[in-house]
């Protein structure tokens, strides 16, 4: 089994330290990039066994046919993480197309 991100998903990585310490959600920089790579991190090594579901209809404008699973990383934030599954030369691929956490995608569960 491989995780797999998109470039538009690694880029948002890549930005949300930024906005998660401009924002001051973290006093140091350091805590927000720490914090970005444990989310990254977790989604690389156990996105294949979490709990999926179908994504809802919403989220079509990332893909077709997806799913999701969220990681909770504090008591107040959830990231959804939206993937595509599917087989390559007998190994099975999850595509991380999109990535969302409960404060901005709640309302279209």
């Amino acid at each position: 089994m491989k995780v797999v991100f998109l470039p538009e998903v690694r880029e948002y990585f890549n930005i949300l330290a930024d906005t998660l310490f401009n924002e001051e959600y973290f006093e140091f920089e350091e805590n927000a990039r720490q914090y970005v790579k444990e989310l990254f991190d977790d989604i690389e090594e156990n996105l294949p066994g979490r709990w999926k579901k179908p994504a809802p209809k919403y989220f079509e404008r990332y893909g077709k046919d997806m799913y999701y699973s969220g990681f909770r990383k504090n008591r107040r934030t959830i990231w959804y993480v939206f993937f595509t599954k599917y087989e390559e030369n007998g190994e099975t691929i999850y595509l991380v197309r999109h990535i969302e956490n409960n404060h901005t995608a709640t309302q279209y569960f």
